[in-house]
């Protein structure tokens, strides 16, 4: 098992970035969360197989077709032993 966070940068908010997301991850039996973050981009955490995962992740760099992906930031997590997978709210913009 293993855990894997992305950044996706560039137009993938509003383009069914998420809710596509979401239905790959399912697809390959990959559990976790994506959601919007308030500065544009998308945040997601896949957790499961490492080929599944990984593939999820190729995916990543080309999601749907209205989106226009420009970089995706990878980082290795320790697995938590979530299950299933959701689109989650919106994160706030942090203050300051």
């Amino acid at each position: 098992m293993v855990r894997k966070r992305v950044i996706v940068s560039g137009l993938v908010q509003g383009v069914f970035y998420r809710d596509t997301c979401r239905r790959v991850a399912r697809e390959y039996g990959v559990s976790g969360w994506v959601r919007n973050l308030a500065n544009g981009n998308v945040e997601a955490v896949f957790e499961g197989d490492p080929d599944a995962v990984e593939t999820v992740v190729r995916w990543t760099r080309e999601g749907p077709p209205a989106a226009e992906v420009r970089r995706v930031d990878v980082a290795d997590e320790a697995p938590q032993g979530i299950e299933g997978f959701e689109v989650r709210v919106t994160a706030p913009r942090p203050e300051g």
